[in-house]
């Protein structure tokens, strides 16, 4: 990202969106479902990402139609998610099984218990986009349901702050990283 090792940039993640006026320490925040709106605060989205039911290959197989398969397939919550099966199947048609799921509160671990097999995640494919490429997972009826599309992680800054070198240069890498990941 940089040639100066004496740039640094303080970020943090974590469960809660930072709150940039209460924690100086960092200087930027990258956070995920929603940031927090302050006076003195820039938020920028990070893009619209597609949202998507995903499984292991080995849950499909040579079995039944996807439409089928996902009434019947366990179904893994992502409790911090902000995509739920309620709208995937409300808007694919289809009527939400009333049984229970599994429930993890990191996308991480969602991903991680699809990969091996557990059940079906409502994941970004952005979030997932490793596991898809190496064919760990992939999309349930990439053809046959809608996708939901959404703005799901925000960049945070100090308006203050904004020409800082370092945020500036930060910045630009991880958009131009966001445009190449997204294909252009």
């Amino acid at each position: 990202m940089t040639d100066n090792p004496d740039i640094t940039i303080r970020l943090s993640s974590g469960a809660e969106p930072m709150d940039l006026t209460q924690a100086r320490e960092l200087d930027i925040a990258i956070s995920y479902g929603v940031a927090l709106q302050r006076p003195g605060i820039e938020i920028t989205p990070l893009g619209c990402e597609t949202i998507v039911p995903m499984c292991a290959p080995s849950l499909k197989g040579r079995r039944r139609n996807w439409r089928q398969l996902m009434t019947e397939l366990p179904l893994i919550d992502s409790s911090l998610s902000q995509v739920s099966w309620h709208d995937w199947f409300s808007l694919n048609g289809l009527n939400l099984p009333q049984r229970n799921r599994p429930s993890f509160d990191r996308g991480a671990l969602s991903v991680s218990a699809a990969v091996d097999g557990m059940g079906v995640i409502l994941e970004t494919t952005r979030f997932a986009e490793r596991e898809l490429a190496r064919g760990e997972l992939v999309e349930a009826g990439r053809n046959e349901f809608e996708r939901i599309l959404r703005e799901t992680h925000f960049f945070s800054q100090r308006i203050n702050e904004r020409r800082a070198e370092k945020i500036v240069r930060f910045k630009d890498w991880l958009f131009e990283e966001l445009r190449a990941s997204d294909g252009g």
